[in-house]
């Protein structure tokens, strides 16, 4: 750490203290990325994940979108993105100060967007930070109400949805904006087989609904099958297997066919092991592991709308 702190005095000037320290620390990411960017531009990929680099983003989300807004021609550079906590790692904040987006972040807690109105990136850039917890009914008001105060069109660039459990109803719900791209966080652990969610809740918390801290969201295959019923294509997920990118089908069919794909080609097992025991402490499962865990809890197969639980999915 301090090799790195002297390397920054040197090249970006002094730092007075730590919160200025991250400031230079988060523009020296920016600037050495620019290298990555300029290859992803160039470059033909038959996989999303060959373009995948970390700036902001959990995993190689940044190095993605990068690949997909340079290959699209998106006229409206908006993005919008709910469970955001504060910011500082999120699938849209590259967007934001690497290519000047203007975009609307979500989250539950106050708190959280607190930070991120006192943080520079609130008035150096085009952002409106607001708390709101997300349901199925009141995401469109939501969204309509900034689209309207800040006169935006309905097809805005990218939409990035993740809050660890009702991200199936959400999407299924959004009518209010038509983005080019969609990135949703599914829950591997349900594999890409069973179209299946969780039963809806109004105040689903994921840390509540069960102590393993597994049981939350939606399979690949209900996203897959709810953006094709919505006109997308599905272009693949991270490595890691948290995230599904959808693009809208005439974008993706003109600009991007190499890409198109489906969850039984593309997605493989997640190799993370976030699973906790009943006191909040890491008990690391992995593979089968964690799905026996979970495997009384409920779920909805959408295929024809009944509620069975895991265990009946997963002998």
């Amino acid at each position: 750490m301090s090799f790195l702190k002297n390397f920054i005095k040197k090249v970006m000037g002094k730092v007075i203290n730590l919160k200025a320290y991250n400031l230079k620390i988060n523009d020296l990411k920016i600037l050495t990325s620019q290298a990555l960017v300029r290859d992803n531009k160039n470059s033909n990929f038959s996989n999303i994940q060959d373009a995948e680099f970390k700036v902001f983003s959990q995993w190689g989300e940044d190095g993605i979108i990068q690949y997909l807004v340079n290959k699209l021609p998106i006229k409206n550079k908006v993005f919008i993105e709910f469970g955001v906590e504060d910011y500082s790692e999120a699938n849209t904040r590259f967007l934001l100060e690497n290519d000047n987006w203007s975009g609307l972040v979500m989250d539950g807690s106050l708190k959280n967007i607190e930070q991120i109105k006192n943080n520079p990136i609130h008035w150096k850039y085009d952002l409106f930070a607001k708390d709101v917890f997300i349901t199925k009914d009141n995401i469109n008001s939501t969204i309509e109400n900034y689209i309207k105060t800040y006169s935006f069109d309905k097809e805005i660039g990218l939409l990035s949805i993740d809050i660890d459990g009702n991200d199936y109803y959400v999407w299924e719900a959004i009518d209010s904006i038509n983005p080019v791209i969609v990135i949703c966080e599914y829950n591997s652990i349900f594999g890409n087989k069973h179209s299946i969610t969780v039963p809806y809740d109004d105040e689903f918390v994921r840390t509540q609904k069960h102590y393993s801290n597994l049981y939350f969201g939606a399979s690949i295959q209900a996203f897959y099958k709810l953006a094709k019923s919505k006109g997308y294509e599905f272009i693949g997920t991270n490595k890691n297997s948290v995230n599904a990118f959808f693009v809208k089908k005439e974008y993706a069919n003109k600009y991007i066919p190499e890409l198109i794909t489906t969850p039984e080609d593309n997605v493989v097992e997640s190799k993370f092991r976030e699973s906790r025991d009943e006191t909040g402490n890491l008990t690391f499962l992995r593979t089968d592991e964690r799905i026996k865990l979970i495997k009384s809890m409920p779920v909805i197969n959408l295929d024809n709308n009944q509620l069975v639980t895991l265990h009946k999915l997963f002998k």
